[in-house]
């Protein structure tokens, strides 16, 4: 097992890419914290079937972008567990606005929860994963932070953008006790994207060259990597996940 008696908070961890990931992990022996913001239900059921997995794991409700739920989590995390060796700062919103009709709202909130909550629960988990002296962090970008052109959505491109930056700033800042790197997913199929026009969905389809969206548990398979001894070289890295695309 990659990942055998190690602790993994993961923030957004009810669904998508956040609850394969808690899954993959359980499998490989981690414990898991499950943050949610607001699917309880959701959250529960994902720690139930790490349970069943036989792992162990905990739901804690908290938004990551108000600095004293961050702080209450993560010491959440290490009265039930003792330690936290892996962070995975996934939780996003997007809002699917034209520009003209984007509000102040929307891009704080954005802002907030996407680039503001990576840089609290890192700030605040970087405590107890320095002293594991093998801590790991990895951040969900986007490949809309690279490459892609979504004027419906740049203040979530911008979030995405910045977490790259941050990444790369906290690699340095963090190490060598802590490893710090990010995934940018491509078109994963998640409930984000559930409500997008159809064609606009085609059309993006026919951009990639392996002609389909991600599984959940691809982009997983990736934050794995980063999260395991598998990387123990790599640092301040971007990995782009899209299945090619032009």
């Amino acid at each position: 097992m990659k990942l055998k008696n190690q602790v993994a908070l993961i923030t957004g961890a009810s669904r998508g890419i956040g609850k394969a990931t808690a899954l993959l992990f359980a499998k490989e022996g981690a414990k898991i914290a499950v943050n949610y913001f607001s699917s309880k239900k959701e959250a529960d059921s994902v720690v139930e079937k790490i349970r069943k997995i036989g792992s162990e794991a905990i739901a804690i409700q908290g938004d990551v972008s108000k600095e004293e739920q961050v702080k209450a989590m993560i010491d959440r995390v290490l009265a039930k567990f003792g330690s936290i060796d892996i962070l995975v700062n996934n939780a996003g919103v997007v809002y699917d606005t034209p520009f003209a009709e984007r509000t102040v709202e929307q891009w704080k909130r954005t802002l907030e929860v996407n680039l503001m909550g990576t840089f609290l629960c890192s700030k605040y988990a970087s405590k107890p994963l320095r002293e594991t002296n093998n801590g790991k962090i990895v951040n969900l970008s986007s490949t809309n932070a690279i490459d892609c052109f979504s004027p419906e959505s740049m203040d979530y491109d911008a979030s995405k953008a910045g977490i790259i930056v941050l990444t790369r700033n906290l690699a340095k800042q963090l190490a060598p006790k802590i490893r710090v790197n990010a995934v940018a997913p491509g078109w994963v199929k998640t409930d984000m994207n559930k409500d997008l026009p159809q064609d606009f969905l085609d059309n993006e389809l026919n951009q990639i060259y392996l002609k389909r969206f991600a599984n959940p548990v691809e982009i997983a398979k990736a934050i794995l990597f980063l999260a395991s001894d598998d990387s123990s070289y790599i640092t301040g890295s971007v990995l782009k996940i899209d299945g090619g695309h032009g």
